[in-house]
């Protein structure tokens, strides 16, 4: 099965979707973590040497970055290996290996990674009925309005990937960057108190980070 988005691959644990269409937000500065580039990834047949070992790598990597917000929602917070994992993957199951098509999904996926100061996640809406998976996702119409980090007291909002919502429509798959001012990273350095929320209408819920988790992302915005 192809890597589209919405779509799984290798099961909940390991979520593979298609990028953001267009490298959003990349234009507001530099990246904090080095972009990925040609030389980052390997073609299709070197990969299936390492890919059971790199897949568990990222399989353990993503215990302290999935985070399930209630029973419908969950983000996965991205950095460059689980990147580069999205894109290996994807040329696995599309068989790509044009490098000017390697190198238009490289630069498309780039826009999945943290920029300096802030955290880059992918967000699921886990919609178990297929039958009614419309009538479930319409539920969720402005949940980008409705995504927030609570550090201490302290509120951050998540920004949400344009287009991917619409007054009769909206994706299960949505891209999320939250930006964090210096007094933001601060906070987060020293508070243990995060709080990953959704205040949505139709759906609330709110999970505090573990420790483990806190300090994954803590890598990020100090990279």
């Amino acid at each position: 099965m192809c890597a589209r988005r919405g779509e799984y691959l290798n099961g909940p644990s390991l979520s593979i979707a298609r990028g953001p269409a267009v490298p959003w937000l990349r234009c507001r500065c530099s990246f904090s973590m080095k972009p990925i580039s040609l030389d980052d990834i390997r073609g299709i047949a070197a990969y299936e040497k390492i890919r059971a070992e790199f897949r568990q790598k990222i399989i353990d990597l993503k215990k302290k970055r999935r985070i399930a917000v209630g029973d419908k929602v969950s983000l996965v917070f991205e950095n460059r290996e689980t990147v580069i994992f999205q894109i290996q993957e994807m040329m696995r199951a599309e068989r790509i290996t044009d490098l000017d098509k390697i190198r238009e999904e490289i630069d498309v996926y780039n826009g999945m990674i943290p920029g300096p100061g802030e955290l880059s996640a992918t967000l699921f809406l886990e919609i178990e009925d297929q039958s009614c998976l419309r009538e479930e996702l319409l539920k969720f119409l402005g949940i980008d309005e409705a995504v927030f980090l609570k550090i201490g007291a302290r509120k951050i909002q998540a920004r949400f990937e344009e287009g991917r919502s619409k007054e009769d429509k909206i994706s299960a798959v949505q891209y999320v960057k939250f930006p964090f001012s210096a007094e933001d990273r601060a906070a987060f350095s020293a508070t243990p108190d995060v709080v990953l929320c959704i205040e949505h209408p139709y759906y609330k819920a709110e999970v505090r980070l573990g420790s483990e988790s806190r300090e994954a992302l803590l890598a990020d915005l100090t990279e």
